[in-house]
């Protein structure tokens, strides 16, 4: 009888390493590894030999940053969201895409689960496995770390490197950097160890070497650099009038907002699970980008269309969030967030310098600005009449004179 064969989610670290090889042992199961190239560049050198000698039948190691920044970043920052006021959601954009791969790859290969490194305590457990059940509920999912099997093998990571070097597993685990690091074409995230302190500093000096896609914005460049983006419908499609494709948009905004030392978040966000977490972000170019996009949004979109769509930022951000990427609710929000980005053309340009984006002009050949009826000269089209005002103060104000009437009776 053939083995049962498990798709998992692998990025060559201690844990996933250890549960390549534990998964194999214990469900006597064909592991097939897979690794989505998101972005993280250099940290996937070696994977493919890894993964085999600790006992994957095979990996795929997909390309997927086209699909990443256009099918999943872009429609995201045309919603405009914002987690909680400041995160962009770089890890969170990424997981059901890779889901996403995983059921690709579990159907082509006849798999019937699929794996994943992903605590029992993070979002993460949750974003994957709802991307499958959304996709392919009949494939069984296996979390190693919520079975009480395997927390009592690995109960730290002093078992996890000792299991590693018994079975000739090549691992590279140190203190040198007691955190966790995510990176993708949109961000690199960093949490525990000595961040699980709120009041540890991060932009210290004695901190400067954590950071890996900008500089401390103290040591950025003392000269202020222009760039210009050029969007059609709500897209970003071009830089300095050069057209570019997504992906091109996200490299070349993060080599800029990296110099400049853009993007850093410090903040303690609320983990869908229901606990606190800390978590210190750079996300460059994402940075730029959705402040040109808002700029670009604010010439260009009606008022009550801009309301509306606004009033949903909070609830989309917490969709992505919390893994509901394929769930009916975002995909019809989705489908209003399109709507009103029909006429988000036009150009911005902004001025980068020391971690400040700062905007620096913008224009369209859509625009919904009138400098002769906004001008506060005499106004040629006669568009707006001041004295009108009068009786639209007076019907606004109504309201507020029978309410402070009724509230001035009732202290008599």
């Amino acid at each position: 009888m053939a083995k049962q064969k498990i798709v998992l989610a692998y990025s060559g670290g201690l844990d996933t390493s250890i549960i390549l090889k534990w998964l194999k042992e214990t469900y006597d199961a064909e592991i097939i590894a897979f690794t989505a190239d998101i972005g993280q560049k250099e940290e996937l050198d070696g994977l493919e030999a890894k993964a085999l000698a600790t006992g994957a039948s095979k990996i795929y190691i997909d390309d997927l940053r086209d699909e990443f920044a256009k099918d999943f970043i872009f429609p995201m920052f045309q919603a405009g969201a914002l987690y909680e006021g400041q995160y962009l959601l770089g890890t969170s954009i990424a997981r059901p895409l890779i889901a996403k791969r995983m059921v690709e790859i579990a159907r082509k290969e006849g798999a019937t689960a699929i794996a994943h490194g992903a605590t029992g305590k993070g979002n993460d457990q949750v974003r994957f496995e709802l991307t499958v059940a959304a996709l392919a509920p009949e494939l069984d999912v296996i979390a190693p770390w919520r079975l009480d099997e395997f927390r009592d093998t690995f109960p730290g990571r002093a078992e996890m490197i000792a299991y590693a070097e018994k079975h000739g597993i090549p691992v590279t685990a140190s203190a040198a950097k007691p955190y966790s690091t995510d990176r993708n074409l949109l961000h690199i995230s960093f949490e525990s160890g000595m961040l699980e302190d709120p009041w540890f500093d991060p932009s210290a000096t004695s901190n400067k070497d954590m950071f890996v896609l900008s500089v401390d914005p103290e040591d950025a460049p003392d000269q202020a650099e222009y760039v210009e983006l050029n969007f059609e419908k709500g897209n970003c499609v071009g830089l300095n009038g050069d057209l570019m494709n997504p992906l091109q948009v996200m490299e070349r905004l993060n080599e800029l907002g990296g110099k400049h030392g853009i993007g850093r978040v410090d903040m303690v966000e609320n983990r869908f699970v229901g606990m606190k977490s800390r978590g210190v972000y750079e996300t460059p170019g994402g940075t730029i980008l959705f402040t040109a996009h808002r700029k670009m949004e604010s010439l260009t979109m009606d008022r009550e269309v801009m309301n509306l769509r606004d009033s949903l930022i909070s609830r989309y951000a917490t969709l992505v969030y919390n893994g509901f990427w394929f769930a009916p609710e975002r995909l019809a929000l989705q489908a209003l967030v399109d709507e009103s980005q029909k006429n988000v053309t036009g150009t911005v340009r902004l001025k980068l310098y020391k971690g400040n984006v700062i905007g620096a002009g913008v224009q369209s050949p859509v625009s919904l600005y009138n400098p002769d009826i906004a001008t506060m000269e005499a106004d040629p089209t006669q568009a707006y009449n001041q004295g009108d005002a009068t009786g639209f103060i007076r019907l606004n104000a109504l309201r507020l004179k029978v309410s402070s009437g009724v509230q001035q009776n009732a202290n008599k």
